[in-house]
């Protein structure tokens, strides 16, 4: 492992991934897959997904299969919550008993035999709730025991949460909300960093829009970078536990997002963006 790279359980990856949640808001399926294989040609190993990421007859798992990715690129997905077609969002949580049929549908739509990383996603889009996951994450940890999961992750989840799933089984990623000028989740970050447990923010470039944030606008001027070039290097200098997986549909977006990958904080720039 170095300052680049994470091992994921027994995988090495490269700490800068591609989200895919975007992916679908693509132009069409030709647009979308170039993005994906131009993330992949960029560096790219790791790529997040899930099976309710759909949007305009285009979804990201049918798009990554689609695009043939080798087995050496890592593809996270997660389960749990549940989405109509013609939900804007995940509206609840999917039964218990239902959730073999989710790693099942994430492995038929992505052309997988086992799923590298799966998520277990309690709760909808608001604050995580302090309910007890043992249930669920027993159902998964039993996949993961029949060969249909490699590793197990959780995601949108509480310090109390994360111990009892580890009761269980291994987690080897956490994916909650983060990024760098609303540190609000560091007590988990820190708890990952000792832990060896990969760090996985969602929204690491502010969630709906880009964060207005002057003490980033001044770093990203000083180092002639850009906002999202900042906040993704600013992540990944935090910590070394810390994973990006930003996600665009647009393949500009996409070179400028990676583009932070040789983007070097100093511990000064880290504390002027989180201070």
């Amino acid at each position: 492992m170095t300052n680049d790279t994470w091992t994921l359980g027994d995988r090495t990856i490269r700490r800068l991934g591609f989200g895919a949640m975007r992916l679908p808001l693509a132009p069409d399926r030709d647009a979308a897959a170039g993005v994906l294989r131009r993330a992949v040609e960029l560096g790219a190993d790791h790529i997040d997904t899930a099976a309710f990421y759909f949007m305009n007859g285009l979804a990201a798992n049918d798009l990554i299969r689609d695009a043939a990715l080798g087995p050496e690129i890592t593809v996270a997905t997660k389960v749990g919550p549940a989405r109509a077609p013609d939900d804007p969002f995940p509206s609840g949580q999917v039964p218990t008993g239902a959730l073999r049929g989710e790693v099942e549908r994430n492995l038929r739509e992505l052309g997988r035999d086992r799923l590298d990383l799966v998520y277990l996603r309690p709760g909808g889009i608001d604050a995580p709730t302090e309910d007890s996951i043992a249930e669920r994450f027993e159902v998964l940890a039993a996949l993961r025991e029949e060969g249909l999961i490699r590793h197990l992750g959780v995601s949108h989840v509480t310090l109390p949460q994360l111990d009892e799933a580890r009761r269980i089984a291994p987690v080897v990623a956490v994916q909650n909300r983060f990024d760098v000028s609303q540190p609000a989740d560091t007590a988990m970050l820190a708890v990952c960093e000792r832990d060896g447990i990969a760090y996985v923010p969602y929204f690491p470039l502010g969630g709906f829009g880009l964060p207005d944030d002057p003490r980033v606008a001044k770093v990203a001027e000083r180092l002639g970078a850009t906002v999202p070039q900042v906040l993704l290097a600013g992540l990944l200098a935090l910590s070394p536990a810390a994973l990006a997986i930003p996600g665009t549909s647009s393949r500009a977006h996409l070179e400028e997002n990676m583009g932070a990958a040789g983007l070097r904080l100093t511990g000064a720039d880290v504390a002027e963006l989180t201070g």
